[in-house]
């Protein structure tokens, strides 16, 4: 690019590599930095242990709790960011997300957006990603406007049996919408997606999806190993140009960050100077805050006289309790099933003795049941010395233990005589989101419904820092929803190159 590129995007994670594809056809020319590098086959992309065990593809890194205690992270840098370690589920919110929802920790406060503005991007989020799923059988599901472009991925025998027994007491099992190729995923192992590393395309994630979509333009170029430090604010409020560790200055007409909703904080924080002493985006002292992490627990079921013998089993979803089930009919969540848990997975998470985990492993139905968090100022990330701070103070608890409470009595009903629950904790990144709030009023927020930062004209943020709420489902379609549709707001922002 010896011009220079009109648009650099920090981050080639779902938000970035979705507005990349979708403004790709514009020919304006793009830069994507990444700090990290492509995901490659090797020895440990299906290896059990090293990935729950000893963390292979973890980064050698340290941020601080609310305590200042330091912890290891559960985020990693590649091309394709996160995504690379999905469960590859890419559900919508729900309709009744997007207004003031109650539940039993509080209220939300609703989007400046209503699902009937993101339902279009949400179909083609959806086309984008070969979404493979089944409108109809979930009674949560709100209105689509097109098909899933595949049929949903195949239950296993033990998943088509526990659809036949959720059924029988009551409950609405619904096909997770997934972004998967199976028969591809399987060619190199027969192994579960969520939590291991896509390193053949059998994922639909940010790489293989969007990613790849702008790289087929000419006008698209990737760099890889490219840590950005700081961004640089001009004249005007202009932000000027973006400052990789090496000491390069690279510049663009329009710059957009989508580092993921701790990273993106970060390095708006880190990028203070003398007219902007809390950081830059930050005139709403709201950068950083909010921070939302879903409220999560692992649940085994298991009869133990019934094997499980599924590979993948992650195809089912219950919505029964997400709209409903908490006291005066207040939201509890999502359930859905996790990637089939092995006996080494279970040991290295667990610690049980290796017979033990493997004896249970073999029988168990592993689900994973998840509530929202709700906004919280307080719950945010900051910096102290340069290191990040992760302060997240968790809410809506009560609602998540009921949910769990629910499931386990749901599941012995069902016939699963043994159900065993374990929460996940900070170091699990389940879904990590709203530091970078949207909003119409520039006092209370950090961007407006575009990802355009209220402060900068031509800064944008996109990924999940910006969502005004967690919801209780996997944002990675909400994400990709909200990058197309600013793509196609573009030139709105008068920002053509």
């Amino acid at each position: 690019m010896p011009d220079g590129p009109d648009i650099v995007i920090i981050g080639s994670g779902m938000g970035g590599a979705t507005l990349a594809a979708a403004l790709a056809p514009t020919g304006r020319k793009i830069l994507i930095l990444e700090r990290g590098d492509h995901l490659r086959c090797s020895m440990y992309d299906r290896d059990e242990d090293a990935i729950f065990a000893k963390g292979h593809y973890r980064p050698d890194e340290q941020w601080l709790d609310g305590d200042g205690k330091p912890f290891h992270p559960g985020n990693y840098y590649y091309v394709g960011g996160n995504s690379k370690f999905y469960g590859a589920v890419l559900l919508r919110y729900r309709a009744q997300d997007f207004g003031a929802l109650r539940h039993m920790g509080g209220t939300t406060p609703g989007w400046p957006i209503s699902y009937d503005d993101l339902e279009p991007y949400y179909g083609k989020a959806e086309h984008l990603y070969a979404v493979r799923g089944q409108i109809g059988e979930d009674p949560t599901e709100p209105k689509h406007s097109s098909k899933y472009p595949f049929a949903p991925v195949p239950d296993e025998s033990a998943i088509s049996d526990l659809r036949a027994r959720l059924s029988s007491v009551g409950l609405h099992p619904a096909s997770l919408p997934l972004g998967v190729d199976l028969d591809r995923w399987l060619s190199r192992a027969k192994t579960p997606w969520d939590a291991f590393p896509d390193t053949i395309g059998g994922k639909r994630d940010a790489e293989s999806g969007g990613l790849r979509a702008a790289l087929a333009h000419g006008n698209v170029t990737l760099r890889t190993q490219c840590r950005v430090t700081r961004l640089i604010v001009g004249a005007n409020n202009v932000i000027s140009g973006v400052e990789l560790d090496t000491g390069e200055i690279v510049s663009g007409k329009t710059i957009v960050l989508s580092a993921g909703a701790v990273q993106s904080a970060a390095l708006l924080l880190g990028s203070a100077n003398a007219h902007h002493l809390n950081g830059i985006a930050n005139s709403s002292d709201q950068v950083g805050r909010n921070f939302m992490n879903h409220n999560c627990s692992a649940v085994l079921a298991l009869h133990p006289f019934r094997m499980n013998p599924s590979v993948y089993q992650k195809t089912l979803m219950v919505n029964d309790f997400y709209l409903r089930g908490g006291p005066d009919g207040a939201p509890l969540g999502n359930i859905q099933l996790l990637g089939k848990i092995s006996g080494p997975i279970l040991k290295a998470s667990s610690g049980l003795p290796k017979i033990a985990a493997n004896w249970i492993a073999r029988r168990s139905i592993d689900l994973y049941a998840m509530s929202e968090d709700l906004p919280n100022p307080e719950s945010r990330v900051s910096l102290k010395n340069g290191q990040i701070v992760l302060d997240w103070k968790r809410s809506n608890w009560d609602a998540h233990l009921m949910l769990v409470a629910k499931l386990k009595r749901m599941m012995r009903k069902a016939g699963y005589p043994v159900v065993m629950s374990r929460a996940f904790d900070r170091r699990t990144p389940s879904h990590q989101c709203g530091t970078a709030r949207m909003g119409q009023d520039p006092a209370k927020s950090v961007v407006d419904s575009f990802g355009r930062s209220h402060d900068h004209p031509n800064l944008f943020i996109m990924d999940a820092s910006i969502l005004p709420t967690s919801a209780a489902v996997n944002p990675a379609l909400t994400i990709a929803a909200l990058a197309i549709r600013c793509a196609e707001n573009f030139d709105d922002h008068k920002l053509t190159a």
